[in-house]
């Protein structure tokens, strides 16, 4: 069965495909210059047509300005305003009210011209008017952004101290931190059903999903205490297991090097070797991107087979676009040596289960985790309850809530907060602080007035994917849980099995399947139906062979925009332009967590930013600079704890091979 998101509430922004491409390609200026231009197409074509029928220039011009009202409007509304809450026809006539100078002005230089010297070519005296009356619109002061009505606004403003964007983990911990010492905390959020945004549990007729998938085992020993403080009694051992598809056959992950060549058969194991001997005795000087460096450890064919179509389904760009630092960083200690050391490990000694994180100084390899903790009922279970212990010690947690726009008075030091609700009200907020985790790019929008480095903000980009979850009437497909997709006959990159996360997150007797498809928001996948992406999910799982369409009893959707910040070229500058910009203009407002910092921060990191951020907002200064907080990709599974190694290094991720003259997107999942 296709099951809509709205049916779902799972889907937590509106999907508006047209728009979201137009974003992600236009900033706002360009937008509104395309939407001028085309209106002035539409003058022009309308009043052509009109004077062939009836020669009164004057009389057909009003008419054609009227069209070219309409369709700047409709285009404007559709692609470039704001969300105002108000009546389509009260939005209308404030469109009609604000432009009306410049359409007097277009119209006045047009008769005058065609009353004097341009009678005889009235199209050249609408095209002269045209510019005069943009010249007009082009002084007018920034549009102010539409209000709602007066019967739809709170009419006072609710204070509190601090005000915090977004119940995720970064924006859930900071609040669940600092109400502790001061109740006076509201947060908000878009999502009208669930908190801990991609960390939340979307559930489903009996059915529950991890979006992402989320293993809790951290590094940092505050935030595995953390854990337990919110969750004491509902953590269990799960075992860790994952494999790779390709070629029809399944692999262990880590690689074991005698079941991989086994897999591989005799001759592709011969070319593999000989591929490797070759990359070793002519190896690649000074390699540029992650094709190159790869190609140099393990030889063209293991990376044409293991690490070139998983890694361009996730990043969303080229191998050899992706440079060769980040590679280095994310396949080091990978090799054959570990794997068959690990493979007698495992023969001759016995499984421990571990902690939620490591003691310290405790050597633990990255990928050699046996097991983890995680919450009975998904990562979602974690954040309900912050957020029902935040309310408790007086706290706030809003649903439904969408961050529209804010404000900072100097006289007051205090904050303005404009919010709207999920039926078009507008609710109004004050605070001292504010604590953002909404995407850098979505903030700096909303900042009036606008920062110096909105153009800077606006050139930030994400990566998305969707999920297609698949409940099947089987109780036991696999123990893995997940299964990483590399075949490139199929759209899928990864296999969640959400039964092996927790039996709890599935109907007894039954078993649910979900499939991550990662894409960019208003790409050609994202904007399918439904039912379109049900069907491809279906057949690719019977192409993969881990079950049959007909064991599919029913299935839905769930989309997640902004997942991964991207990384590009330019990524760098622009984070530091508008870090910088902020900090300097308003030391009261507070960016936290992955979507908030525009960095590739873990669950585990993220809230480790709101920790230190609340510690800075109690204290009344920046005793940590939450900027150093983030991890290499040992980070998912290492040992250690405290905020000095949480402070310590940065986890890199896919960036742009400098020697590569390509356009495609770079992208960080």
């Amino acid at each position: 069965m296709s099951v809509g998101n709205a049916e779902l509430g799972a889907r937590t922004v509106a999907h508006d495909p047209l728009r979201a491409l137009a974003e992600r390609l236009l900033p706002r200026p360009l937008r509104f210059l395309g939407v001028g231009a085309l209106g002035l197409i539409t003058d022009l074509c309308v009043f052509t047509i009109l004077i062939g029928y009836a020669p009164r220039p004057l009389l057909m011009r009003l008419a054609s300005l009227a069209a070219a009202t309409i369709v700047t409007w409709r285009l404007n509304r559709a692609l470039t305003f704001d969300r105002s809450g108000r009546h389509v026809g009260d939005e209308a006539a404030r469109y009609v009210m604000v432009t009306a100078a410049a359409q007097g002005t277009s119209y006045a230089v047009f008769a005058a011209l065609v009353l004097t010297v341009l009678g005889a070519m009235p199209q050249v005296a609408l095209l002269v008017g045209a510019v005069f009356g943009a010249l007009v619109d082009l002084q007018r002061p920034p549009p102010v952004r539409l209000r709602a009505p007066k019967d739809r606004m709170t009419a006072t403003s609710t204070h509190a101290d601090i005000f915090v964007i977004g119940a995720g983990p970064a924006g859930l911990t900071a609040a669940y931190c600092l109400t502790k010492q001061n109740p006076s905390v509201i947060v908000i959020e878009k999502d009208p059903v669930y908190v801990g945004g991609i960390s939340r549990t979307v559930e489903y007729n009996g059915f529950m999903f991890d979006i992402g998938g989320h293993r809790f085992f951290s590094k940092a020993k505050e935030v595995v205490d953390l854990w337990q403080e919110i969750l004491p009694d509902d953590f269990i051992a799960r075992p860790r297991l994952s494999r790779i598809y390709y070629g029809g056959k399944y692999y262990a992950y880590p690689l074991s090097a005698f079941e991989a060549l086994s897999n591989l058969g005799l001759f592709t194991s011969a070319a593999c070797m000989l591929s490797f001997a070759y990359a070793k005795l002519l190896p690649l000087e000074n390699p540029a991107n992650f094709h190159e460096w790869v190609r140099n450890q393990f030889g063209e064919k293991l990376f044409s087979i293991f690490f070139k179509t998983y890694t361009e389904k996730v990043w969303g760009m080229s191998c050899d676009e992706i440079s060769a630092d980040w590679a280095a960083q994310r396949i080091k200690g990978l090799d054959l040596g570990v794997a068959v050391m690990n493979a007698l490990k495992k023969a001759l000694l016995r499984k421990r289960t571990p902690k939620l994180g490591a003691k310290p100084g405790e050597p633990i390899v990255k990928s050699l985790i046996e097991s983890f903790q995680y919450p009975r009922q998904g990562p979602g279970m974690m954040w309900e309850a912050a957020a029902r212990k935040i309310q408790k010690r007086g706290g706030q947690v809003l649903k439904g809530r969408e961050f529209q726009r804010m404000a900072y008075d100097n006289a007051t030091k205090l904050w303005t907060i404009a919010v709207t609700r999920a039926d078009g009200a507008i609710e109004s907020y004050t605070a001292k602080h504010v604590v953002s985790s909404a995407p850098v790019r979505e903030l700096v929008e909303k900042i009036t007035p606008t920062p110096i480095s909105r153009l800077h903000a606006r050139a930030l980009r994400y990566r998305d994917f969707l999920t297609v979850a698949l409940m099947v009437k089987k109780p036991d497909l696999f123990p893995d849980n997940w299964i990483y997709i590399h075949d490139p006959s199929v759209k899928v990159g990864r296999v969640q099995n959400f039964r092996s996360w927790s039996p709890e997150m599935v109907q007894p007797g039954m078993s649910c399947l979900g499939l991550e498809y990662f894409c960019f928001e208003g790409d050609s996948l994202w904007d399918a139906p439904d039912s379109e992406l049900i069907a491809l999910a279906k057949k690719e799982i019977a192409k993969i062979g881990l079950i049959a369409q007909s064991d599919v009893t029913d299935a839905c959707v769930v989309r997640q925009p902004k997942a991964y910040p991207v990384y590009d070229e330019a990524y760098r500058e622009n984070v530091a332009t508008v870090r910088q910009d902020l900090e300097g203009l308003y030391p009261t407002l507070h960016l936290v967590g992955r979507n908030g910092m525009h960095k590739y921060n873990n669950q585990d990191h993220a809230m480790m930013t709101a920790m230190l951020t609340a510690k800075n907002i109690l204290a009344g200064e920046r005793i940590y600079d939450i900027w150093n907080v983030n991890e290499d990709a040992e980070y998912h599974e290492a040992g250690g704890s405290g905020v000095k190694e949480a402070l310590g290094s940065e986890r890199l991720v896919p960036q742009r091979a400098k020697s590569s003259d390509k356009t495609a997107e770079t992208a960080a999942a």
